[in-house]
């Protein structure tokens, strides 16, 4: 199906431009729908309704936003406060399952840090004020008497889409700016451009559960790359029946994916794209594969690498490499993913741009990669966030180019690397509004802090960047009244914003809720028919019921473009003769769970440290340090040093030490306080030359013992078995075996 004949202008009429009082006469103010018997309000009950039974729970769907993956989720209500969450089975993205970042949001909803009632800075501090104050001096800053206008002014956000993303807009264009930053930094942008130049997709659909071998170089899809959830069931899949699908994984340290694999390779960080061509290499030159599809630029680039001079660069012996590139022969379809490892380099464009040429040589496309199409309503699709748009922020802040930003669903003073210099430049834009739930490092530099509603306590509507299959708006609906009446809704805001704007624009509006019910509305077919005025309320009630509304799929083909670059390698530097990897983990993120305990609690995935920060290094580069597990060492790089704890494993290229991302905050409550570090600090300067994304994973560093004894705490005290052989084993020639070398 095409897209949603709508035209844009009526469109906007009612998604928050002008016009939208005529379309909510008649809305009821809202009642929240269970999924199993529909309305009922949800209140923390001092004397209870009549409907409500002691001890017993109902159900409320709505949308998870712990992540920007946006899962469909169910809450599980009694006596009017929600107790559990679990993923929504009628959600296409993620079928019922809900990941441990998820099942958390309930202590992000419960935290004790939360911020109550607005702050406004006064004498260099800020204070507490009234609702009414603080809105003034926003009015007076940036209402239609304060002379602001165009680019001068600027959102900051996290990714955002659905009328969230619509009504943002709309306050941009009735200050004419066009300056929206979307930060994020566990993103997927370079994976984006490079689909979109060869394929004319930017997001198509990864079948894992199609193929028979998955080849990843660096995306840790079963941990935060993307869409975690949804892989996860699409995973089984491909390792259900008796011809299991085989796993590699490819990267410098190893993820949660690179625990699962059938073989994990460590691979020299920014090499994975001379690997991808060196495999390309050998399955045309010598498992004599059909290359008729590729360009001749292409074949030369690609005959440049062949098996010794790959090993060199990637430091893989040259009989892996061969073996790999023979199963990706026989096991087809196969599907080659590029994640963070790969893209985070000046070179991480060309990297994915080699992964994916050693997809169409294989044969993958529209195999295991299919057309997805564009989202049937553009205006709520996901707007996704990205490193690039804080380098473009620090220097218009740095240029005196912005005198005023709000910010919502981003901490870019923790994030971004010492080298934008970004908290002087920060601090130097007159005017900065924090939308936030919790006193944060960049909240802690606003002039005005508004105290958010919980995502368990708002209204709102998502598209997910990725969408899996059937496409869907995602809608959020509160799971409980507000545990403290000083918060606002996010919307709420964001209709008072226009409203000052565009005074009677919104007229006739209670709240968000009648505006979206409103704006759903006019989606042609879904709330009214044809010659209909009135909203269809059960129609209304299902899609809450559901927390979802399936929409037409644009099913265009792929367009092809097969331009290729060469690689860029950095030469190794003897003063810093080690990569620092800054590795995600699907338990602190990027830090924004740090301050959930049940979080810092949750044993790592490949380390099982709790409530820490440590070094992973290789027993080799231990043994050369004279450094046992516990011990402190430095690790230095041009932009700085960090002091942490070593933890020594053999899942790491003997070249890299990683430091996981996530503690190390200033601010962020008392859980995340002055705990651990945070390796995005003392990242170099580089980017990627196509997207200008943060080369994360370019970054060299020196290692030294301090010669200070320390203790890591960990849920798992021991890797070995103490020749209890709990564990089974199989010989160095049965794996070999394994690997398909007879």
């Amino acid at each position: 199906m095409s897209k949603i004949e709508f035209d844009r202008r009526d469109f906007l009429k009612v998604m928050g431009v002008s016009g939208v009082a005529a379309t909510v006469a008649g809305c009821d103010m809202p009642s929240y729908i269970t999924s199993e018997e529909g309305a009922e309000e949800v209140i923390p009950y001092l004397s209870p309704e009549e409907f409500v039974i002691p001890g017993v729970g109902v159900h409320y769907a709505s949308t998870c936003l712990q992540c920007p993956a946006t899962c469909g989720i169910r809450g599980r209500v009694r006596e009017g406060r929600v107790l559990k969450l679990e993923g929504n089975p009628k959600s296409a993205l993620n079928t019922g399952k809900l990941c441990q970042m998820g099942q958390a949001g309930l202590q992000t909803h419960y935290n004790p840090d939360r911020l109550t009632k607005p702050l406004v800075r006064k004498d260099g501090a800020l204070a507490e004020a009234t609702w009414e104050d603080a809105l003034a001096l926003i009015e007076e800053k940036t209402g239609p008497s304060s002379g602001l206008s165009g680019g001068r002014f600027a959102w900051l956000t996290g990714t955002i889409s659905g009328h969230q993303s619509v009504l943002l807009k709309a306050h941009l264009e009735s200050l004419g700016s066009s300056s929206h930053f979307v930060h994020e930094v566990i993103n997927t942008r370079v994976w984006q451009a490079v689909c979109q130049d060869m394929l004319g997709q930017s997001m198509p659909r990864l079948r894992i559960d199609k193929a028979k071998m998955v080849l990843s170089f660096g995306a840790d899809f079963l941990g935060t790359w993307m869409s975690p959830i949804h892989f996860s069931a699409d995973y089984a899949r491909f390792r259900s029946g008796e011809d299991r699908g085989m796993l590699v994984q490819a990267e410098p340290s190893m993820s949660l994916t690179g625990a699962n694999a059938d073989l994990w390779v460590a691979l020299r960080p920014g090499t994975e794209g001379v690997m991808a061509l060196g495999l390309a290499n050998v399955l045309i030159n010598k498992e004599r594969m059909d290359a008729s599809a590729l360009p001749a630029a292409a074949l030369e680039l690609i005959n440049q690498y062949g098996v010794s001079r790959t090993t060199k660069m990637t430091g893989i012996a040259g009989d892996r490499l061969i073996r790999i590139a023979r199963h990706l022969k026989e096991r087809s379809p196969s599907l080659v993913l590029a994640g963070a490892s790969a893209a985070g380099h000046v070179g991480g464009y060309q990297s994915v741009q080699a992964a994916m040429l050693l997809n169409i040589l294989l044969g993958n496309i529209d195999q295991t990669i299919e057309a997805s199409g564009d989202f049937a309503l553009p205006q709520l699709a996901s707007v996704s966030g990205g490193t690039s748009d804080l380098s473009r922020f620090a220097d218009a802040a740095g240029a005196g180019k912005l005198d005023a930003v709000f910010f919502d669903g981003s901490n870019p003073l923790f994030a971004a690397p010492n080298h934008l210099g970004l908290t002087e430049k920060f601090d130097s834009i007159p005017f900065k509004v924090a939308f936030s739930q919790f006193m944060d490092e960049t909240t802690a530099h606003a002039d005005v802090v508004l105290p958010m509603a919980s995502a368990l306590e708002d209204w709102g509507t998502h598209v997910a960047a990725y969408q899996g299959g059937d496409h869907e708006i995602a809608f959020q609906q509160p799971l409980m009244e507000p545990i403290y009446p000083g918060t606002r809704s996010f919307g709420d805001m964001l209709l008072a914003l226009n409203s000052m704007r565009n005074p009677g624009s919104y007229d006739g509006l209670e709240d968000y809720y009648g505006y979206l019910q409103s704006a759903v509305g006019s989606i042609p077919g879904v709330l009214k028919g044809e010659d209909d005025e009135a909203i269809n309320v059960s129609a209304w009630n299902r899609i809450l019921q559901d927390g979802r509304l399936q929409m037409p799929v644009d099913t265009r083909a792929f367009t092809s473009n097969l331009s290729m670059d060469d690689m860029d390698v950095r030469d190794a530097d003897p003063a810093f003769p080690y990569y620092l990897v800054p590795t995600p983990r699907g338990t602190l993120y990027d830090g924004r769970h740090a301050n959930i305990p049940w979080l810092q609690e949750s044993p790592d995935q490949i380390s099982k440290v709790v409530w820490n920060s440590w070094a992973e290094i290789h027993p080799v580069t231990a043994a050369k340090l004279a450094v046992e597990e516990g011990d402190v060492i430095t690790v230095t790089t041009p932009d700085g040093v960090l002091e942490v704890p070593v933890y020594i494993h053999k899942g790491i290229h003997v070249d890299v030490v990683a430091v996981p991302m996530g503690q190390g905050h200033e601010d962020y409550g008392r859980y995340a306080r002055g705990r651990g570090v945070n390796p995005l600090k003392i990242l170099q300067p580089g980017s990627d030359a196509k997207t200008g994304e943060l080369a994360l994973y370019g970054s060299r560093a020196a290692l030294a013992a301090t010669g200070r004894a320390g203790r890591l705490i960990k849920m798992g005290n021991t890797e070995t078995q103490h020749g209890r052989k709990i564990v089974a084993t199989i010989t160095a020639e049965q794996q070999r075996r394994n690997e398909g070398d007879s």
